[in-house]
């Protein structure tokens, strides 16, 4: 989310939070994403969680010279996601965090709060978090708008679903995505995994170009490299395999059980291959490997790289990853709200706080896949 407000000319990032958790047993500092912050951000997150931090707390360790005038918050979404079959039985305790947001808006007043989530936090079973947060926040004198989008509308070229909330203090302009792009739209073909990575150099599998560190992937070796080069090029899965005893004996126990259960769509996209004229699938935080989703390569015998991965999230092709460790900085990617949103985000917090309506290539994020000729008239208007 700091990536798109860094790269607006009118935004500073006065201050950043990150314990760096990734699941409640891997402890404090275990996701290394502070670091990579740090080295593109220019700032070094202060590492308290704030699950149970004071916000006085917070805000001595910040040493922010002047309130925020926009508060970013991103709670994670492992809680609310439908990809977590648990979710529908219990309440994560990390989900409370939805809740703590108003107690720094209260702390500080911010004229704007912006957040991304999973779209199950405005639709699922556990909806009364964001309904508590929205009633806090009307009662701190705040109008809020909350909504789900499908984000290869704006640019992002992946099949990824988020919820954005924005909420604006006072009598204010109050505006949102929608309003950004009243008209208008991002071309489908330019949301395409073509447009995106096709002119990436080509490399092996587990194999790091030594003019990107960033363009390296998991090793593949054995029946793991066979099973995925016997999948069909551009879009092919695992159920392309069937019918032929040559490839068959790739497939693993739990895809027989499909097979048996005549349920072939049954996590078809494990070991499966992105298609060229489609955009991506959604890329999770778990993508290290080719079996969690379909995250291999259209064409290349091995899984995406943590670059191809980055761009397909909205991340310019400049952004660095430091994480020591490879499947962190796939996770790093999969966390992330798409930079190519957030950008879109800072114009719009522009425009509340000044009144002043920037031009549609203006919020086009710089040095990643999107360009100022992809922007089209929508076919729908809105009166």
């Amino acid at each position: 989310m700091s990536c798109g407000f860094a790269e607006h000319s009118s935004f500073e990032i006065a201050g950043a939070v990150d314990v760096e958790v990734g699941k409640p047993s891997t402890g404090h500092g275990a996701l290394q994403c502070n670091d990579t912050y740090e080295a593109n951000i220019g700032l070094r997150p202060v590492a308290l969680d704030l699950a149970s931090a004071h916000p006085d707390d917070v805000a001595q360790a910040l040493d922010l010279a002047e309130p925020p005038s926009v508060l970013l918050a991103c709670p994670p979404c492992t809680g609310f996601s439908r990809t977590n079959a648990q979710n529908h039985l219990r309440d994560d305790p990390r989900n409370s965090l939805i809740g703590r947001v108003g107690l720094f808006v209260d702390r500080w007043q911010p004229a704007v709060l912006l957040m991304e989530n999973a779209r199950e936090l405005l639709t699922g079973r556990l909806t009364g978090h964001a309904d508590a947060l929205f009633d806090q926040l009307g009662e701190l004198g705040y109008r809020v708008t909350s909504g789900v989008h499908r984000l290869s509308r704006y640019g992002v070229p992946q099949q990824r679903e988020r919820a954005l909330i924005v909420a604006t203090r006072g009598d204010g302009d109050h505006r949102t995505l929608e309003d950004l792009w009243d008209g208008l739209r991002v071309d489908e073909k330019a949301c395409h995994v073509r447009r995106a990575i096709w002119n990436l150099p080509e490399v092996t599998s587990g194999e790091t170009d030594p003019e990107d560190l960033n363009h390296t992937s998991t090793r593949l070796e054995g029946e793991a490299l066979a099973r995925i080069c016997a999948i069909p090029k551009d879009g092919g899965s695992w159920a392309d395999l069937l019918g032929d005893e040559r490839t068959e004996r790739y497939l693993i126990p739990s895809m027989w059980r499909s097979v048996e259960a005549g349920r072939l769509n049954r996590h078809c996209d494990a070991y499966g291959r992105m298609a060229w004229d489609r955009p991506a699938p959604t890329i999770k935080r778990e993508s290290a490997h080719p079996g969690n989703g379909r995250y291999s390569h259209p064409e290349q015998d091995r899984l995406c790289t943590v670059r191809e991965m980055a761009i397909l999230q909205g991340f310019p092709r400049a952004y660095r990853f430091t994480s020591r460790s490879r499947k962190n900085a796939y996770r790093n990617v999969g966390d992330a709200v798409p930079p190519v949103i957030s950008h879109q985000l800072a114009w719009l917090a522009g425009w509340i706080l000044t009144g002043s309506r920037p031009s549609p290539e203006e919020y086009l994020l710089p040095g990643t896949h999107l360009e100022a000729g992809d922007i089209v008239p929508d076919g729908t208007l809105r009166l």
